[in-house]
This record gives C-alpha cells, structure tokens and sequence, in this order.
C-alpha cells in the first residue's frame, strides 16, 4: 500500500481524491511529477511469504478476474529482479546506492531477499524523487527486512535524514515454541531535507500523573519544577545567578527563559518551571 498527501492541489497535474490500482513504480514515474508530495505512508509487502487475496471489486459490484489474487509476497530472483539489480548497480544516478546493491549482491547472492530489495530500491528512488524537500517519508516493515531497508533509505535519503525508528506493537500475540514472539513492526521515518515540516505529538496527561508530578503556582496556574543539568553533564559552563557550573541551555537562551518567567530562583539551584498546557 502506498499512500500520498498533498498539501497544495493546484500546483500538480494528476488526479487528487484517486485510488490509483496497479503497479506503483509505473504510476510514480509517468503520473506523478517532481516535488509535489508532501507525505508519504508506504506499506509494502515485508517478504512474508504469504498470499494476499482481492482488495477492490469493479464498479458493477463483481469481482475482477484480474484481482481475485492481489499480490503473491514471494519474491524470486528472475529477469525482472535481475533489470532492476542492474539497473541500480550500473545506471542509478545514486552512486551511494550502487555501491550497497553491489555489496548485497556479493553478500546474498541471486536470492529471494535480493530480489526483494532491489525491487524496493527502484520504488524508493522514484519516491525520493515526487518527495518536497519539505516532505516525509514512512516505510512500514516488520523484522523480515528492516535492516536491509534501513540501509536502503540511507543511500537514497541520506543517513543525516533519518528521524526516527518507530515500533508499532501489534494487538494479537502469536506466540513461537523456540524464539520471543513477533509483536511489533518498524516504521522507518525520513525526510528529504532539514527543512520538514513537523507537529509535536501530544495526549492528555493523566488525572493521577497531573495530581503527583504539578502544584498551583500563586496565580493558580498549574507547574512543576525540572532540573537545569545537561545530559551526561555535557554543557556549556557559565556563572548564572551565582552559580558556575554546566547548565542544559547556553546563557542566552536561560536569560530568555528566564525572561518569560520560566526560571525558579527561589531554591538552591535555579530550575525550569514547566507548565501544565505550555510544556517544552
């Protein structure tokens, strides 16, 4: 499944509101132009071995005899899986991805996996390519592949944009006689550029963390008070309100904090006050 958002309709050519249904790379290449795609969530087969039956009927309600089997997950090294290899090892315009399909190639020979990966390559190349530098990607896997994956979206969108590795923790529990249960999958999160857009994401806290962790401050606004130290002790060093020491912020940023009221000086050690609805 490959799904793309678009913030801004008028400046792209092809249909929006479209369920496109066929092979993704041949979309991607002849429907879909440079930098118009804000977000994309990409779910594709994970090399389970499995069988994934119909997803659509047509538009009289029937069956399509040609979706009645969407997609076969068994991947085998055959004329396609050897064009597209060669296509990425000898004519990509990505030297760095060239170079990791000629080492998987040396490292897993003609195999399913190969031919899987390189499958995947061709794809996230046109990806990369209809992705804004404002853009984001999501690769939903599970551990059949992920590490390979993983250095795929490296070579294509660079080690430097990689944001996050996210753990989905699936509901049901298939428990295995001889190995800890397979119960999560991984979304690998990329961008194309430093320039992506991003909302924090946040969720109510609950009524007994609330009760603990904050106190009403003099105007009944709800706080709690937070250490200045930097991680590992790893900060800059300046004197502030008589104390020299490493502090978590550089000294311009405290004198803003400090500023907007965030700074609680009535203890030993200043420390950050943090709010209940304006949280940093």
């Amino acid at each position: 499944m490959l799904n793309l958002s678009l913030r801004n309709y008028s400046k792209v050519s092809f249909n929006t509101n479209t369920l496109y249904y066929g092979d993704n790379q041949d979309i991607l290449r002849h429907d879909i132009p440079n930098g118009s795609v804000d977000l994309i969530y990409l779910d594709p087969p994970f090399n389970s071995k499995a069988d994934y039956n119909i997803l659509f009927k047509e538009k009289s309600g029937e069956q399509s005899t040609a979706q009645i089997q969407a997609f076969s997950d068994f991947w085998q090294w055959d004329n396609e899986a050897r064009r597209a290899y060669q296509y990425l090892a000898l004519n990509s315009p990505n030297a760095d991805l060239a170079k990791l399909v000629g080492a998987m190639f040396d490292f897993l020979g003609k195999s399913d996996m190969l031919a899987y990966l390189v499958m995947m390559g061709i794809r996230l190349l046109e990806l990369h390519r209809v992705l804004k530098p404002t853009g984001s990607i999501f690769l939903h896997c599970d551990t059949t592949a992920s590490h390979y994956l993983k250095l795929l979206m490296d070579s294509i969108f660079g080690v430097k944009n990689f944001r996050n590795e996210i753990v989905w923790k699936r509901f049901d529990f298939h428990a295995d006689a001889k190995r800890y249960g397979r119960v999560a999958d991984r979304i690998l999160f990329y961008t194309k550029t430093d320039e992506y857009k991003f909302e924090r994401q946040r969720a109510p806290f609950k009524e007994d963390y609330i009760k603990s962790k904050f106190r009403s401050d003099e105007n009944g606004r709800m706080r709690r008070l937070s250490g200045l130290d930097p991680p590992h002790n790893r900060g800059p060093v300046y004197e502030f309100h008589g104390i020299t020491k490493a502090w978590r912020y550089t000294k311009e940023k405290m004198l803003q904090l400090e500023k907007e009221g965030r700074i609680y000086t009535k203890s030993k050690i200043p420390q950050l006050i943090r709010y209940l609805y304006w949280l940093t």
